[in-house]
């Protein structure tokens, strides 16, 4: 590793499994100390012994606002200030169509996805500015960026994470706090069990059979893993990314391209259903005559 964020002490919410773990290990390697905030208690001991005087474990219900201000207050006491917020906690939220919304799930879900992102950045921000600056990452996703990809009230949430960090970032950067957001696509984590209702051990399970199953859904023929977010996560969080705010980057392998047959040769074209022909035929039907 290269050192890229000696000297920084960074704050991951969700940091005990998925891509915050993944984020968590990466960072620690590139000099990091690190505050790994989540609801897996003993998970967060192991990650402590794993990576003694470097990373701590924050006990953090990021619905609660006293957990995300302790988990602040943790990375001064324990590191001397905050450098680093990467607001990832997260879940699926309220399932279902519309017909099927709740206010009591609709409202659980934006406490988890949008409000504690924006209480994260509320209370890193003195921290920050005690330092100099700081960099603010919040997970968004595909889902935000277009129709199909999650659940209707978690498709809404991550658009609204994806706005409200540009207008964070606009409201920060003048105090050299920037603010961006990364858009996962497909990556094996936990949040697909989650989605089918798993328990936990069953949803880590589940992310073990994207991992080996997940290379044929996009253009990139690899499966999306929590470390191909880290990677994004360590260019927003590092000095590379000085000049960088306000924007989100899509880490997708490219699924967002277009239709599968955009990519796919062996995928039938929309133009096969309306015109009975492929895009060849179609070309060669209209080619001009010799």
């Amino acid at each position: 590793m290269t050192g890229r964020l000696n000297g920084k002490v960074a704050l991951i919410t969700g940091g005990c499994s998925g891509i915050g773990l993944g984020t968590v290990e990466l960072f620690a390697a590139e000099g990091a100390k690190v505050i790994a905030a989540d609801l897996q208690d003993e998970k967060g001991a192991m990650l402590e012994a794993r990576f003694p005087g470097v990373v701590r474990y924050a006990h953090c219900d990021v619905t609660v606002e006293a957990d995300i201000a302790a988990a602040c207050a943790m990375a001064k006491s324990a590191f001397g200030g905050l450098d680093i917020l990467f607001n990832n906690a997260g879940h699926v939220g309220l399932r279902g169509e519309l017909a099927d919304v709740t206010v009591e799930g609709w409202d659980a879900t934006f406490a988890v996805l949008v409000r504690g992102p924006a209480i994260g950045m509320k209370h890193a921000r003195p921290l920050m500015l005690e330092r100099g600056g700081g960099s603010i990452i919040n997970t968004a996703s595909i889902a935000g960026l277009q129709a199909g990809f999650g659940p209707l009230a978690y498709s809404a949430a991550k658009c609204a994470v994806i706005h409200m960090s540009r207008c964070a970032a606009a409201e920060l950067s003048p105090h050299k706090i920037r603010v961006n957001a990364i858009c996962p696509g497909l990556i094996a984590t936990s949040i697909f069990g989650d989605a089918l209702g798993m328990n936990r051990e069953g949803a880590d399970q589940m992310a073990a059979m994207v991992a080996q199953n997940g290379a044929g859904a996009q253009p990139i023929p690899k499966s999306g893993l929590p470390a191909d977010i880290a990677a994004a996560a360590l260019y927003l969080a590092s000095d590379d990314s000085v000049f960088v705010t306000g924007t989100h980057i899509v880490v997708d392998g490219g699924i967002t391209i277009g239709g599968r047959h955009a990519w796919d040769p062996a995928a039938a074209s929309p133009f096969a259903e309306v015109f009975g022909m492929t895009l060849q035929d179609i070309a060669a039907a209209t080619a001009p005559k010799p």
